[in-house]
């Protein structure tokens, strides 16, 4: 007779347990802190979106492989 849902009872008695091991006031700043963090992942993926920005361009300078190659090698040698 296990239909694999849940039902309003099932649900209202896990509700009932959370609240009592919780309590009343840890549950109100987690779902305050749940709050925050959505509206902030919220506001970084339009801020990520948002088409009027420029990408940034990162320079990479290319390492100058003649000279410091030679005077490495000649350090070894010597």
């Amino acid at each position: 007779m296990f239909m694999g849902g849940i039902g309003i009872w099932q649900l209202v008695i896990v509700l009932l347990i959370v609240f009592l091991l919780f309590g009343s006031k840890r549950l109100k700043t987690l779902g305050g802190d749940l709050g925050e963090t959505i509206q902030g992942f919220r506001k970084s993926m339009a801020s990520s979106n948002a088409p009027d920005e420029a990408p940034t361009q990162v320079e990479q300078s290319t390492p100058v492989h003649g000279t410091q190659q030679s005077h490495a090698h000649a350090d070894r040698q010597a």
